[in-house]
Order: C-alpha cells, then sequence, then structure tokens
C-alpha cells in the first residue's frame, strides 16, 4: 500500500502579490519559511521513508526544511517542476485578465501535456520506491493535475485554491490511486 503525501511549497512573493510563477524559479519568502517550519513540526516523528522533491528552489527549500526533523534521503525529480505559464508569468490576475482573457497565454505548457508529465513521474515514484511512505514536496498546478486525474475530475482543482504548506494524502490501492484527503492546513493556523 503506497502511500505519497503531497506538501506545496510555501509562500513566495510572487504568491503574496498574487503572480503567476510557473517555471520562474522564485525563492520562499520569510512568510513561506515559517510555513515550511509549521509542516515540519507538523510532520515531526512521522514514518515517512523518503522526500521526493521538485528541484525549483521554493519546492526544494521547503523540503529541506522538513527533512530537518525527518532527516530523510532526498530525491529531486524533474518531473515535478511547476507547470510553465508561458508569457503570463510575473503577471498578476488583473493585469493576466487584462492582457489575456481568454487566459490562453502563449508558451502555456498545456494541460494535457502537464498531466502527461507528472502522471508519468509519478508512475516512476510508484516503480522506484515500491511499498515507500513518500513526502512529495512541489508546486500548486501539479498537485492539482494529479488530484484531478486520479479523481476521475471529482476534485474540481479549478475551483480549489491549495494552500501554500498544504498537505494532500494519496495512495496506491488495488492497481490505483485513491485520494484520501487534500488541501489540509490546520497546521498553519498560526502562521
Amino acid at each position: 500500500m503506497r502511500m505519497i503525501c503531497l506538501v506545496r511549497h510555501g509562500e513566495t512573493d510572487w504568491n503574496k502579490l498574487g503572480k503567476v510563477q510557473g517555471s520562474t524559479d522564485i525563492p520562499l519568502n520569510e512568510r513561506g519559511i515559517r510555513q515550511a517550519q509549521a509542516t515540519r513540526d507538523f510532520l515531526a516523528g512521522s514514518d515517512f521513508d523518503l522526500i521526493v522533491a521538485s528541484p525549483m528552489k521554493r519546492a526544494r527549500k521547503t523540503a529541506d526544511i522538513l527533512n530537518e526533523a525527518l532527516q530523510l534521503p532526498l530525491v529531486e525529480m524533474e518531473g515535478f517542476v511547476e507547470r510553465g505559464f508561458g508569457e503570463a508569468e510575473g503577471l498578476t490576475r488583473a493585469e493576466r485578465e487584462a492582457k489575456y482573457p481568454s487566459w490562453d497565454f502563449p508558451g502555456m505548457e498545456s494541460w494535457e501535456d502537464l498531466v502527461e508529465r507528472v502522471m508519468l513521474a509519478l508512475q516512476e515514484v510508484n516503480a522506484k520506491y515500491g511499498d515507500k511512505k513518500v513526502l512529495l514536496v512541489c508546486h500548486g498546478a501539479v498537485i492539482s493535475a494529479i488530484l484531478s486525474t486520479i479523481s476521475n475530475g471529482e476534485i474540481d482543482t479549478e475551483n480549489t485554491h491549495l494552500v501554500n504548506a498544504c498537505l494532500s494524502n494519496i495512495q496506491f490501492i488495488e492497481e490505483k490511486w485513491k485520494v484520501h484527503d487534500y488541501n489540509l492546513s490546520e497546521h498553519l493556523a498560526n502562521i
């Protein structure tokens, strides 16, 4: 019974400003570091075997902070980098709506390509790490793609804002993935 806890990275300045980050490699801000520390404290003493992380700064720093308490092997995987949003990166919601009212951003990675890339990476984790309990530290669009795909669209990720440093738990049972819960953020209540 393979278990994966999906962890969204902590907040960045661009998250705070409502700017799309995508493939732009923005670091955590001070609040994001505190969110990662709260998540670390919440997960301390848990029985995970491995951390898999996107190599992007915001995800890797979150993973490193979590690992201060867990002391686990940490593997970076390119398959979990954030979706590229092309020319929308760096723009606020108002700027995106004004410039691209159709939300069709030039140079954006398609949803289908994102889902294919992320699900192949998830399949690789499943194949490589057998029955290990894995923390997967990555990005909002990546987690949305996973949750939407394995729930067959039952989880409306388009209208669900995944909180920075939230937790979502999935499990591989009877040859398919199941979502146990998602967007858990009670551990961040005092941040």
